[in-house]
């Protein structure tokens, strides 16, 4: 779909050198009936460059092929209702460049949103230098958290105090979802003050995909959900999502471990192989398992959890398995795993 839109795009543009030709007399052209000056030509030629110029741009994937396209279309559309007769059939190409021009406007826009917010979240967090996790720091952990921290390689390494997460996903946005979905994400979490920015682009086909952004921050959660960057198909905060957020903060404990260090944070230890941790953060509390194997490996995080904001919402199991781990500065973390929901019916991956 994309090559098809480009030719489209490169098609029109050759279009308006015809303009050009007749208005500066270098060939008789049939198709254009009306007679056209010099200075007319001359703006037929600016359009076919500016409209060519936008498809280079949207090759690029340039953040700013939007601000050509508006101009593309502004000129051409212009010239085309001077020479409605001869070139009326230019108008649906030109929709539909505008109809890729407002997408890449909202694109831009919601990426310069999660820019800003990501600035401000990182602002908000001073990274901890010089501080090596050691036997004293962990002495108050149950057993099992202990054992974990020593074998992912925490002990003995700086304390991270920001971390950065880039992942690949399938994705099912409903149970009833015949096919899975193509996902990137960027996620940012710090420490101190605990908080995360998650940001995902979803490509449901060739023409329909989701740009979503979740956050939490201040003890409060929040979700925004765009299809195609333009329209609001989820813009939510309330308690629940405070709560739910807090608890997939809390997961998210297994790729930065010096959060089991976290002052919000209770451990209780329910067995050899089981303990539950407890985080209170202005205002807002949940809680969640962790689940070990004998090598100290984190193998499961469990937690019953919001998994809607709606008044009669329920709190749903929710499980993150882990399925292999891989040492990133020298940290052994998890590299693949899966997260799902346990409904009333059938499994929601999310």
């Amino acid at each position: 779909m994309r090559i098809v839109f480009l030719i489209i795009v490169l098609f029109h543009g050759l279009i308006h050198l015809l303009g050009f030709v007749k208005g500066f007399g270098f060939k008789e052209v049939k198709e254009l009936t009306l007679p056209i000056s010099k200075p007319i030509g001359f703006l037929w030629l600016t359009a076919a460059v500016v409209v060519l110029t936008f498809g280079i741009l949207q090759l690029l994937n340039s953040k700013y092929s939007w601000l050509v396209g508006l101009g593309a279309v502004v000129i051409s559309q212009s010239l085309i209702l001077m020479f409605w007769k001869d070139a009326k059939f230019g108008t649906l190409p030109n929709m539909l460049i505008l109809l890729v021009t407002m997408i890449s406007y909202g694109h831009f826009n919601f990426q310069k949103l999660v820019q800003q917010e990501t600035r401000h979240l990182l602002s908000q967090n001073k990274l901890v230098k010089n501080k090596i996790i050691n036997e004293n720091d962990i002495g108050y952990l149950p057993e099992p958290v202990k054992n974990w921290l020593r074998a992912c390689g925490a002990v003995g390494n700086p304390y991270t105090s920001i971390g950065k997460v880039t992942q690949k996903a399938e994705m099912k946005m409903k149970p009833e979802q015949e096919n899975w979905a193509s996902a990137t994400a960027i996620q940012y979490t710090t420490i101190g003050n605990p908080a995360f920015i998650w940001t995902v682009h979803v490509k449901m086909n060739s023409l329909l995909n989701f740009q979503g952004r979740d956050k939490f921050k201040y003890g409060k959660g929040t979700m925004l959900i765009k299809m195609n960057s333009l329209i609001n198909v989820v813009n939510e905060r309330g308690e629940k999502l405070n709560e739910g957020a807090l608890q997939r903060y809390l997961g998210e404990m297994v790729w930065f471990p010096s959060l089991a260090l976290s002052p919000y944070i209770t451990w209780e230890q329910i067995d050899d192989n089981k303990a539950t941790a407890t985080m209170t953060y202005k205002n807002t509390s949940g809680s969640g398992t962790f689940y070990f194997n004998s090598k100290g490996d984190v193998t499961k995080f469990s937690a019953l959890r919001y998994k809607d904001n709606e008044p009669d919402a329920k709190r749903h199991k929710w499980e993150m398995n882990i399925t292999d781990y891989k040492i990133f500065e020298a940290i052994k973390v998890p590299a693949k795993m899966t997260s799902t929901w346990k409904l009333d019916k059938e499994d929601g991956l999310g």
